[in-house]
């Protein structure tokens, strides 16, 4: 078995450079290249120039209950307050202190991920108390509230969005106590978090109303909440938005749990429809968001597994959610453009994998398919909390996923174009115009075979950025057989492509390749 793994390694750094030819490899090269021409893919569309942000969660701003680690899943977990989603087992949390937004290695790991959004939201924020003062942070949240956002703690998240350029997204408190005696939404406390905001100097880019209103309950919203009651809320919201911050995109519904089943046989979730808000509001939002995760994981009785994070199945799972809500869009808010809000491995703090290497074939696959299907901006959860996060909560390593971000966002442009080959179960290729390069083209090839070489024929010369791991459950990663790994202060290696020419360009097994032909001569490319 030594012996074995052995050479699998070997060939799999022969296949980043040369033809696999050595008997001894278990690995083959596919009988056909598929060839790609960049200079004629036609252009499908455009992403924001922010198209890959990310999360970070109002409870980690605040302290409080989050998904506790699966390390840590022995561990009592003792906490000063209670904030953890209605229904569920307190044992899947663990108390957290705030995050510390002003750390100097984690601005600069954030730096590399610029431009951006970040979305300061989540399930906790929609039960969060402004306290809109200097005094001590208050010891219980008042009736109604669950948590408390101190002014230091919200000027943390603005100083931050401001050193990383990353613009603010949000929602409000949606809880019995933002609410009159009506039951209807009020703006008071929203309106004490937006104008500290432009005190600061600063300002909201985009808001939801509240956090996933499909499972209203869960997240926090008075008992009976229901449709009739969401769109009254969105005439009061909407209203108060429209005076207060004009300039604010308004995002909605940001609908999660419809398309695909989260859930194992047997067990259904109880949701209150995205259709069925959408009929109550009518056409009230800017742009249409919702929320997607392939899956729960084990933390909520999910039971995916490594050995599927390379399938079609796992990976077309995000085609068919969004296809469900561009549908909904569709009747619902013609002609607006669509945000993918939140998104990672699984919900309820990913699964084991989705800190490893395996995840980054959903990660990128996810960005390149929904790209081309004209998503506007994907925002991933988390930037640094939990197992599914970018980077590692408790060293500030950067995980697999982050170093994908990082080659995304150097590569690629926010022009989308039609690469002219079948997505395969196994090789997927996207394109998109190259960044900062007249003409040029970025092809990204993932080769989800666990076995065989694939190959692509190019006509020109470029660079090539191929990842790849010591096995898919590795939290490492390889960039052109070099382990990558930041420095001290965050200070990120120096991250150069391999020069390959014209030709066959082989793709070892189980890898993602960038590749950058500023030569392409694009017409598109070159506007």
């Amino acid at each position: 078995m030594e012996s074995r793994m052995r050479i699998n390694l070997i060939c799999k750094a022969m296949a980043l450079g040369v033809l696999v030819a050595s008997a001894g490899c278990i690995w083959a090269q596919q009988s056909t290249a598929v060839k790609v021409i960049p200079s004629k893919m036609p252009k499908l569309g455009t992403v924001d120039s922010r198209y890959l942000s990310y999360n970070v969660e109002m409870v980690e701003v605040t302290g409080g209950r989050f998904w506790k680690p699966y390390k840590d899943a022995s561990k009592a977990a003792a906490s000063p307050q209670v904030s953890q989603e209605v229904g569920l087992d307190p044992g899947l949390f663990q108390y957290r202190s705030p995050i510390d937004l002003s750390n100097a290695r984690l601005r600069k790991l954030a730096v590399a991920l610029e431009p951006a959004y970040i979305r300061v939201s989540g399930t906790w924020q929609n039960s969060t108390y402004f306290q809109n003062n200097d005094d001590p942070a208050l010891q219980q949240p008042p009736t109604g509230f669950k948590s408390v956002l101190t002014r230091a703690q919200w000027k943390g998240v603005v100083d931050f969005s401001s050193a990383v350029d990353a613009k603010i997204v949000t929602s409000v408190a949606i809880s019995p106590g933002a609410r009159g005696a009506d039951g209807v939404w009020i703006p008071a406390q929203a309106q004490e978090l937006y104008r500290y905001t432009k005190s600061l100097g600063a300002s909201i880019a985009a808001t939801e109303f509240m956090n996933e209103p499909t499972i209203p309950v869960q997240g926090g919203a008075p008992q009976g909440y229901d449709a009739e009651t969401y769109a009254k809320d969105i005439k009061a919201f909407s209203a108060f938005l429209r005076a207060e911050s004009p300039s604010t995109l308004f995002l909605g519904p940001g609908g999660t749990g419809e398309g695909v089943s989260l859930l194992p046989a047997g067990i259904k979730m109880k949701l209150l429809p995205t259709e069925d808000l959408m009929k109550a509001t009518g056409p009230a939002y800017d742009a249409f968001s919702y929320h997607f995760y392939g899956a729960v994981s084990q933390r909520c009785m999910g039971s995916t597994k490594i050995d599927q994070a390379l399938s079609a199945e796992w990976l077309d799972r995000t085609d068919t959610v969004e296809a469900y809500y561009a549908s909904l869009r569709d009747r619902y808010l013609a002609g607006k453009p669509i945000w993918l809000t939140e998104t990672a491995q699984a919900a309820c703090g990913g699964d084991r994998f989705a800190g490893q290497f395996a995840d980054s074939f959903r990660f990128l696959n996810q960005l390149g398919s929904l790209a081309q299907k004209g998503v506007q901006v994907v925002m991933h959860n988390t930037l640094a909390a939990s197992d599914y996060s970018l980077i590692n909560e408790a060293n500030l390593e950067p995980k697999p996923n982050y170093w994908a971000a990082v080659l995304w966002k150097r590569t690629m442009g926010t022009v989308v174009l039609d690469p002219g080959s079948p997505k395969g179960q196994s090789l997927r290729i996207y394109a998109q115009c190259m960044k900062d390069s007249k003409g040029g083209v970025t092809l990204l090839a993932l080769n989800a075979d666990t076995q065989n070489v694939q190959s692509l024929t190019i006509p020109v010369s470029g660079e090539q950025f191929t990842l790849t791991a010591s096995d898919l459950a590795s939290d490492k990663v390889k960039l052109n057989g070099t382990g990558l790994r930041a420095e001290p202060d965050g200070t990120l290696p120096s991250i150069h492509g391999q020069s390959v020419k014209g030709g066959v360009l082989n793709l070892p097994p189980e890898s993602i390749t960038f590749l950058t032909l500023p030569t392409a001569h694009n017409k598109v490319c070159q506007q």
